[in-house]
């Protein structure tokens, strides 16, 4: 999750329909804080990939589809890579569940291939999924990702040498709300998490500390504009919401290379940071 970014998955707010009356028509019941702003998104999804593209990553775009939502933007939910292919999520948000099959189908014509599909009764986001190494998976077990869903993640990992470790999620803001695992951990590198501290489980926080994992806490004050998701670019480079400098301040004084975009309309108002606004392919 910290090597060098080469290929990444986007969805643009205008391929997710943000122009299309019709599309923004449910945007509170999706849980956006106000009904969103196309061209000053559109305006910013083009910063993010610019920052993205200047990092050195091939873009990728998600295609159009009928059955995508306001949500689509946020690609980094709907599918898993692995070293064996991707895994396609089912996600807990009902709108989001026809995302999986099209970023599954995007991914086929990119050559990658399928590992599995998550099924009823399972639910899983991979918000929610953090790799604390190459043959470990820690996932979130809350709102979004329930223990069915965790237990069809070990079967088709354990055949490939992988272990899935589970980290309870807390309560939050309710479950009408985004909380994913990544909501509150950010891996910078392979020894440094960004942190929101007081909300993690005391298990998740002696589970990081026991693999050597140092923290660094975001400015509690930066809670609600999402200081703690933050997208390791690989090599000591991160690219964060520039709105949280309180947080990004902590971060460069710790020796990293912040980058930051505006996220007031694209981040913000729906609850996805830099990480949810993108699916990582590949890494060096």
């Amino acid at each position: 999750m910290v090597g060098a970014l080469q290929r990444v998955l986007v969805c643009s707010p205008r391929t997710a329909g943000w122009d299309q009356p019709e599309r923004l028509a449910p945007w509170r019941d999706l849980g956006f804080h106000h009904a969103p702003k196309f061209d000053q998104a559109q305006s910013q999804h083009a910063m993010l990939v610019r920052e993205l593209q200047t990092a050195g990553a091939e873009m990728v775009e998600l295609p159009p589809a009928d059955q995508l939502s306001l949500d689509a933007i946020y690609t980094h939910d709907a599918s898993l890579p692995t070293d064996f292919g991707v895994i396609l999520m089912r996600p807990g948000k009902a709108n989001r569940i026809a995302e999986s099959r099209h970023q599954g189908a995007s991914c086929e014509a990119l050559d990658i291939p399928t590992l599995g599909t998550i099924a009823p009764p399972g639910s899983t986001e991979a918000g929610d999924m953090i790799w604390l190494d190459s043959k470990t998976l820690l996932i979130g077990s809350g709102y979004r990702t329930n223990a069915a869903g965790i237990e069809q993640m070990r079967d088709l990992l354990a055949p490939k040498g992988v272990e899935v470790l589970s980290a309870p999620l807390p309560y939050g803001p309710g479950p009408c709300a985004c909380l994913h695992l990544m909501s509150l951990i950010s891996l910078l590198d392979e020894q440094t998490a960004l942190v929101d501290l007081s909300w993690l489980a005391v298990e998740t926080v002696e589970l990081l500390k026991s693999r050597g994992f140092k923290f660094i806490q975001i400015d509690d004050s930066e809670r609600d504009t999402l200081a703690c998701n933050v997208l390791a670019l690989g090599e000591k480079r991160l690219l964060a919401i520039e709105e949280n400098h309180r947080t990004n301040s902590r971060l460069r004084q710790a020796g990293f290379d912040v980058r930051t975009f505006p996220g007031s309309e694209l981040c913000i108002n729906g609850s996805g940071g830099p990480t949810c606004l993108t699916r990582p392919l590949l890494r060096s």
